[in-house]
């Protein structure tokens, strides 16, 4: 177990950078230190499975940047002292079993709103990391790791990593857990932690490679997503129609698998044009 001390100060390093993560200048400055940012904090997604020699590790390795960040030539004055709250709340207050994967999660959803900084991410294996989090049983951070997916798969490298097109026994594993995720709940309605997934297939069904994953037969993938078509919630029914408007971009090469689908194709097509009012026919 990591002692009060070693927890505190790891938890007090992630938020320094998860709120200079809120602001351009933040992220300016972070860029530039990327190498050891991103993987402390891709450590820390999974910090109940972390060693206790690794707590200290990543915490020192996020405040290294922290002290960087206040030595360099353009870091005012006035954004250095921001921070001084921080480091006194290490020194002054003590805390056990701090939960530090959410605010570690929350940084890099900001970071990965930078297009190099998320191909850093996707170049050192971040989607194989949060799909590891994401299906563990205790994983606390299911919507956050969710967002975190939808930015890396904005990237073309970011779809293929999610295909896992180049490893033959892991190939399509991915979107099939996110896909089994995103039909299991009966009530969309709540608030669903997975309710995000639909923006990620989207995304992957811009590509030729996504759309011929969704559309294989075998796999019965997209037959899946489309049976979520009547659902009550916008962002659910966005991501179903959107991706299945992708998809049709393969129908001359595709044709007979989405034949294969009809029972289900129809519906998805024809209801929401035809609405919910009984139409009145005309008095004669």
């Amino acid at each position: 177990m990591a002692t009060e001390l070693e927890e505190l100060v790891k938890k007090a390093a992630v938020e320094i950078v998860r709120d200079l993560t809120g602001s351009e200048d933040g992220l300016l400055s972070l860029s530039k230190h990327a190498s050891t940012v991103l993987p402390s904090l891709s450590q820390l997604l999974k910090d109940k499975m972390v060693q206790v020699s690794s707590f200290v590790y990543n915490a020192l390795s996020l405040l290294g940047t922290f002290f960087y960040l206040l030595e360099d030539a353009k870091c005012s004055r006035k954004r250095g002292t921001a921070f001084i709250p921080a480091l006194q709340c290490m020194a002054g207050l003590a805390c056990g079993g701090i939960e530090v994967s959410e605010p570690a999660a929350e940084a890099l959803i900001n970071l990965s709103l930078n297009l190099n900084l998320a191909a850093k991410m996707v170049e050192m294996g971040m989607i194989k990391t949060a799909m590891d989090v994401l299906y563990k049983p205790d994983s606390s951070i299911t919507r956050l790791l969710v967002m975190l997916l939808v930015n890396l798969t904005q990237l073309d490298s970011g779809i293929v990593s999610l295909l896992r097109i180049e490893d033959e026994k892991m190939q399509g594993l991915f979107v099939m857990k996110l896909v089994r995720s995103f039909c299991r709940s009966s009530d969309k309605t709540r608030d669903d932690p997975f309710d995000h997934v639909g923006s990620i297939l989207v995304n992957i069904s811009k590509k030729e490679a996504g759309r011929k994953m969704l559309l294989d037969s075998k796999r019965g993938l997209l037959k899946q997503i489309l049976r979520q078509f009547d659902s009550t919630s916008p962002l659910w029914k966005k991501g179903v129609f959107g991706t299945l408007r992708n998809c049709c971009f393969e129908a001359e090469n595709q044709l007979q698998n989405l034949l294969l689908i009809t029972e289900f194709l129809w519906p998805a097509l024809l209801l929401p044009v035809a609405g919910k009012r009984v139409p009145m026919l005309p008095l004669s």
